[in-house]
């Protein structure tokens, strides 16, 4: 562990033991951030990891854990809040996984969920795992890796009675004609690795879910050659029987439970109709018959997930849409959040985690232009403590202003976008860079994003619009996208130039898109259909071949397989809207960036890719990674990503 961060962690501790209780109304506010100096931060500052990620606060509110930023290194830490005398316990997280969440299994254990990609045959396969870390010992257990199978990380239940105990669900073997292709769920000891099957595996049933006291209660089912998909639910005495089914290929769903109330046989499920409110509705699964709602999302939001505690209380529930975020049901959960919201101004605060009683927090303050940083919050003494600066480097300084506005495509559809100006500009006529999101099952939102704030601090004028087929918006807009792909969705990102144009935001003649993922490929495309339009373009782990990297999903793999019924419905040409095809219409220098251990979009589709322009003679740059992965979750891989693409834009785009 680096002596800084030790040292911190230290002071930090001393600071949280020693403050006085006083009343959160009565917290001083921090003072304003001091007018931005001429320059800019250095791109250093904006390459800077976060101080933590994935973290997570002990039942006991004692402790957190997470992803640490350890002198530009991720490191797995669990780090005493409060006691100074107990030193945080640290392991170095492997540069060729990705750690996807860690949660705390009782006061002294916490499981983390990890991904990597191995050879299976002739292809590689993303294979997610569970292990578990004792923070007294420093023992790391390997819960049933023996498994043969891809997916071996679904955490149904943690116990809430302090036992080591969990409910895991693995598949045993990678071949769908096996009854090990289907999960079983086991009850696992983390501390031991111990195990014993409470739920074996049955055709076709792919997912599980437990009750509040780890019996598995449901499963859904889908048969992947017909699309018929099944509910199949379980009294607290009873066996399985099916409830609900429904044809997926013709638009038809079944309602999953989401969770359930402790005792008796009431879930809860989520209902997001496209001719009324999402609701959040308590159903009595024995007669199937609704008996509460427990919330009801405002006009324009759907209810994306639901939030629940270890002893399977609801708590909240996850927004999309006009009033995205978090939205309490818990009483203490919701006076803390409505507390933050009078004393706190035009920062906001988001809880990240809690203790099993709900009163004690962890908690982000930040702006849409200030990356913010994390506080500590017990409600017995009202006040929020600063634990650290997500960025050490920017604080809380302001950065270039973030709004969302909205435009009109040209068959008249609205569309959001995120707007970031420049500093120190009168914001008129700007060189502007369009910036597309990944998925293309996603959208962008008025969050710090350093990527976005380090283009705008070199002068431009970065849009993020949420094109037809994002997420956030109902499941109507997402269908808009369908059929669309590299058509109306790129009509979208056109407009977006168009309107700021129109603004008077935005030159339209220094335009250029950069983005990663599927929008690595809208950036690529883009330049491929309208070379006219755009003056470079930055492809951060493109697709170039969409029938190639749908192909290159495994054969058997279930995940993958309902992932490409997805992208079929996006084209019926794969190779119509592919760059790959249309490498003669390219005018347009292209900067390609890629990492080698990027287990989402392989590194040979930029290969192909970048091999094919360079035999035409056209103008391509490539930044090849060695160590990272497709989220660019090392610092020095993200120092290379900004870098390369400030030094591209401003060579092929300058600012005046």
């Amino acid at each position: 562990m680096g002596k800084a961060f030790g040292m911190r962690m230290v002071v930090v501790c001393a600071l949280l033991g020693a403050a006085p209780a006083a009343l959160l109304a009565q917290t001083p506010a921090p003072a304003p951030a001091a007018p931005a100096p001429a320059a800019p931060p250095p791109v250093e500052a904006f390459a800077q990891l976060p101080f933590v990620a994935h973290i997570a606060m002990s039942p006991d509110g004692q402790r957190m854990a997470g992803i640490f930023n350890l002198d530009g290194k991720a490191s797995m830490c669990m780090i005493s809040i409060a006691a100074t005398a107990e030193p945080p316990r640290c392991l170095p997280v492997d540069a060729k996984g990705v750690v996807h969440w860690i949660q705390w299994v009782n006061n002294d254990n916490i499981v983390v969920r990890v991904g990597v990609q191995i050879p299976v045959g002739e292809r590689l396969w993303y294979v997610e795992r569970l292990f578990a870390v004792n923070r007294k010992t420093a023992a790391v257990q390997r819960l049933l890796w023996d498994h043969g199978g891809q997916h071996g990380a679904d955490l149904l239940w943690v116990a809430n009675d302090g036992s080591p105990d969990i409910v895991m669900a693995t598949q045993s073997s990678v071949y769908s004609d096996e009854i090990g292709f289907f999960p079983a769920a086991h009850r696992v000891n983390v501390e031991t690795g111990a195990h014993k099957v409470v739920r074996a595996s049955q055709v076709d049933v792919f997912d599980w879910v437990a009750d509040g006291s780890g019996q598995v209660r449901a499963g859904y089912a889908l048969d992947d050659r017909t699309g018929t998909a099944r509910v199949f639910y379980r009294s607290e005495t009873g066996g399985l029987r099916v409830i609900d089914r429904a044809n997926v290929r013709a638009r038809e769903s079944v309602e999953m439970p989401v969770a359930f109330i402790p005792g008796g046989e009431g879930a809860v499920v989520i209902r997001n109709a496209t001719d009324k409110p999402a609701r959040l509705v308590q159903v009595d699964m024995a007669t199937q018959k609704d008996t509460a709602t427990l919330y009801t999302a405002p006009e324009g939001s759907r209810i994306a997930a639901v939030q629940t505690g270890r002893d399977g209380a609801v708590l909240g529930v996850r927004l999309e849409g006009a009033q995205a975020g978090l939205r309490w049901l818990d009483p203490t959960l919701a006076e803390a959040q409505a507390l933050f919201a009078k004393v706190l101004g035009d920062r906001r605060a988001t809880i990240l985690s809690h203790s099993d009683d709900r009163k004690k927090m962890l908690v982000r303050v930040d702006r849409a232009d200030s990356p913010g940083a994390l506080y500590y919050y017990d409600s017995g003494e009202g006040v929020l403590r600063r634990v650290a600066w997500f960025n050490e480097q920017l604080q809380n300084r302001r950065l270039a202003d973030v709004s969302l506005a909205r435009y009109k495509a040209r068959d008249g559809l609205e569309i959001e976008a995120v707007l970031t100006r420049p500093q120190g500009t009168e914001g008129k006529r700007l060189p502007v860079v369009v910036m597309p999101h990944g998925g293309p099952w996603a959208h962008d939102s008025n969050n710090y994003d350093y990527w976005a704030q380090y283009v705008a601090s070199l002068g431009y004028l970065v849009i993020q619009p949420n094109f037809r087929g994002s997420t956030g918006y109902g499941e109507a807009f997402e269908r808009k996208g369908e059929g669309q792909l590299g058509l109306a969705m790129q009509d979208d990102l056109n407009d977006a130039l168009n309107w700021a144009v129109a603004q008077g935001m935005a030159d339209g003649k220094r335009a250029c898109l950069v983005g990663a993922s599927y929008g690595g490929y809208a950036s690529l495309w883009g330049v491929v259909r309208d070379p006219g339009v755009w003056r470079c373009a930055v492809a951060v782990a493109p697709v170039t071949s969409l029938r190639r990297d749908v192909n290159d999903m495994a054969d058997g793999n279930y995940q993958a397989n309902q992932s490409r019924i997805a992208w079929e419905r996006m084209t019926p040409d794969f190779g119509a809207v592919s760059p790959a095809n249309g490498v003669a219409r390219i005018t347009a220098p292209v900067l390609f960036i890629h990492g080698r251990h990027d287990t989402t979009v392989m590194p040979n589709q930029s290969d192909m890719m970048v091999g094919r322009m360079r035999g035409a003679g056209k103008q391509v740059d490539y930044v090849q990674l060695p160590e990272a992965d497709h989220y660019f979750a090392r610092q020095a891989d993200r120092l290379s990503l900004l870098q390369a693409t400030g030094a591209f834009l401003q060579k092929h785009n300058p600012v005046p």
